[in-house]
């Protein structure tokens, strides 16, 4: 499974360049906006910290828009424009959660772990320690969010966060590796100035491992006796291969011959 999603994320990625490019634009934008929140420190407290507040929910309402849009690049469709557009209404409870949950991990991060690694001794270091694995757990099921949304989109936005842990402990080896995968994309990021893959493609990443994580929910609930451990990759992803084809180089630069 781990040969193919890379695979996918790669071709998919690749079908979509342009869009992605543009879809991180906006996230650079949104960079350069918190770059710039930070010269409003000379303001104040009651200035900078609500300035940084509104940009982290920008971002996660826009992150919703762009899942949508991405949910629809992993299903093999293109029209990106009018999925934008409906983005912002079909993910905005989930944005919302989202941005709390943003506000929550940069204040653990920022003030409340250093407050008590500092102070309380024994006890301090104790409540930190479970704060940091606190911090680590949504680390590794949040990259799910989004896009579990996208595929269960009846669920209210703390189910769908819960069902984000569940999915990260019950495919734990490939939750760690889809970590290291989106460690790699970020350093990729740094290296293009922020266009490839960007936080539009990681995005993306994250949907078609949601679409295979749940083809294979799919097969366990129609084979419920079968073996977890061994399961028949080949048969799960065989509509999955076939849809994204043998490809070469030639084809990646020159698709029309």
């Amino acid at each position: 499974m781990k040969g193919f999603f890379i695979k996918k994320a790669f071709f998919d990625g690749w079908d979509n360049l342009i869009g992605m490019v543009l879809l991180n634009v906006g996230y650079l934008l949104l960079l350069f906006l918190g770059i710039y929140s930070f010269a409003l420190t000379q303001y104040g407290p009651l200035v900078f910290f609500p300035a940084l507040v509104a940009l982290l929910f920008v971002i996660a309402v826009y992150s919703g828009a762009v899942s949508n849009v991405t949910n629809s690049w992993s299903a093999y469709r293109h029209d990106a424009w009018s999925d934008f557009k409906s983005g912002f209404a079909r993910y905005f409870r989930h944005s919302l959660l989202m941005f709390l949950l943003y506000v929550v991990i940069a204040a653990l991060v920022t003030f409340v772990i250093p407050f008590y690694m500092g102070a309380f001794a024994i006890v301090g270091t104790v409540i930190s320690i479970v704060l940091i694995w606190l911090v680590i757990f949504f680390i590794l099921a949040l990259p799910y969010y989004f896009a579990l949304s996208s595929y269960l989109p009846g669920d209210r936005p703390l189910k769908t966060l819960r069902k984000c842990f569940i999915i990260a402990g019950d495919n734990m080896g490939f939750t760690i590796f889809f970590l290291l995968y989106n460690i790699v994309c970020l350093a990729l990021t740094v290296f293009t100035m922020g266009l490839v893959p960007g936080i539009a493609g990681m995005n993306l990443a994250s949907h078609d491992a949601v679409r295979l994580l749940m083809l294979k929910y799919d097969y366990l609930e129609e084979h419920p006796d079968a073996d977890r451990r061994h399961l028949p990759w080949a048969d799960i992803l065989y509509d999955e291969e076939e849809k994204v084809g043998p490809r070469s180089f030639k084809s990646m630069i020159f698709p029309w011959k």
